[in-house]
């Protein structure tokens, strides 16, 4: 289908017939849509699996290997959707991650109904993928953003997050419910809502993300010479590697990432040995959701006025107390898990948000579609080891021990922040802390 502004080919535009700040205005629009969307199938697929893999295995270890899934999905999709993109544009990278998303899902309630563990696993990998669109969307929103305000849109499609999470946790029950209420096994209809989800992001991307905004930008000469650049994994880690603001915005998004991860993955069972509720546990879950997103546009619009660098320090500042004040706390204490995993939550929106910003910055437009791919498959990886091993690591650490390690992290990335804003100011290689 052929839209205003693009040819039959769909990769280049008349710039002249469609104004920028339209095109961005509709892009955020719909990606604030398709990202909400995506984060309903998102948490419905995250709440049951681990559930359903203990209930088909007996094994708490198979039941954290199912869940990991959902990461390692995402993360074995993201160079390659990136590559798609590339090529192709933004809206054909994100319609194939939503639909394998959706499959994936799909996949998933089958397992559900056959009582499949191997196939739960496929299926949640799958789903996987849909979570590695979500997370590209906010470098879509970024394409034809203004310098000045990039990290606040950024945010914008970050807090989007919020919405899908908060639908996700409410009405991920209910499906749930109905699926029995017409026959089907428990958490079947979780699965299903799942892919319908998915399959609702990807028609939203398809109908309305048109003008592909990479393709619009590329066109008015922010690619370079319009060309489309080969993305390649081995030579875009080497472009980061190669640049010490990109190798601290990465490093701060995987800091932030396996924090998180690192810290909420253990809380719920450091609850249960004080024996708290299953509600009380799933209302520290929305304190930590809400730290995450929910303060996102304001944590954009700080990072757009001060810079990157100020932020990047609040991120690691944040994530070591946050972890810290949660490994003092025992196993019947409330407030530190609660406050803990709030202020964790929030330094990963601060070091996510932050490092986004900083990685697009760092590279012109030909080269940043490669690298966003490679910092999400960095990002997103470290967090589904750190995941995993959190599991490992509290049988011989216990809760005060791996946190005490997540607290250190934090306190890498403060000094990581620091030696690179000096190296980066003094070869005159990126703007000023305050720009």
């Amino acid at each position: 289908m052929q839209t205003v502004g693009e040819t039959s080919a769909g990769s280049v535009m008349d710039a002249g017939t469609t104004d920028k700040a339209s095109v961005q205005k509709r892009t955020v629009i719909t990606l604030l849509f398709s990202q909400a969307s995506g984060g309903v199938g998102l948490v419905a697929t995250y709440i049951v699996s681990a559930l359903l893999a203990f209930e088909l295995t007996g094994s708490k270890v198979l039941a954290t290997c199912a869940a990991s899934c959902l990461s390692i999905g995402a993360a074995a999709a993201s160079f390659p959707l990136a590559r798609i993109m590339n090529t192709k544009g933004r809206r054909a990278g994100l319609r194939f991650g939503y639909l394998l998303g959706s499959g994936g899902a799909a996949i998933a309630a089958v397992a559900a109904l056959t009582r499949s563990f191997p196939l739960l696993c496929v299926g949640v990998l799958g789903a996987g993928v849909g979570n590695a669109a979500n997370l590209a969307t906010r470098y879509a929103a970024s394409d034809l953003a203004p310098e000045q305000t990039r990290a606040r849109t950024i945010s914008m499609i970050v807090w989007a997050t919020t919405i899908g999470s908060t639908l996700g946790s409410v009405i991920s029950g209910t499906a749930s419910s109905v699926g029995i209420r017409i026959g089907l096994p428990e958490m079947t209809g979780s699965y299903l809502l799942s892919s319908i989800m998915f399959l609702v992001a990807a028609a939203i991307v398809e109908t309305r993300l048109r003008p592909d905004p990479l393709i619009f930008a590329r066109s008015l000469g922010q690619g370079g010479d319009g060309t489309k650049p080969k993305a390649n994994a081995k030579e875009s880690a080497r472009l980061i590697l190669a640049n010490p603001a990109a190798r601290l915005a990465v490093g701060a998004m995987i800091v932030s990432q396996v924090t998180m991860v690192g810290v909420m993955a253990l809380t719920p069972l450091h609850m249960h040995a004080g024996d708290h509720n299953q509600n009380l546990i799933g209302w520290m879950m929305a304190f930590h959701i809400w730290g995450m997103y929910l303060f996102s546009p304001v944590i954009g619009s700080l990072t757009d006025r001060l810079g990157q660098y100020p932020m990047l320090y609040i991120a690691g500042a944040l994530c070591t107390v946050g972890a810290g004040w949660a490994a003092l706390t025992p196993p019947e204490g409330v407030l530190g898990v609660f406050m803990g995993n709030f202020l964790i939550g929030m330094g990963w929106c601060f070091g996510v948000i932050a490092g986004s910003s900083l990685l697009v910055a760092s590279f012109p437009m030909e080269q940043r579609v490669g690298v966003q791919g490679v910092g999400d498959l960095a990002m997103i990886g470290s967090g589904a080891f750190a995941g995993i091993s959190s599991g490992l690591l509290y049988t011989y650490l216990g809760y005060s021990g791996v946190n005490a390690g997540n607290a250190a992290f934090g306190l890498v990335l403060i000094a990581g922040t620091a030696f690179t804003y000096l190296i980066v100011r003094r070869s005159l290689r990126t703007r000023p802390m305050a720009a």
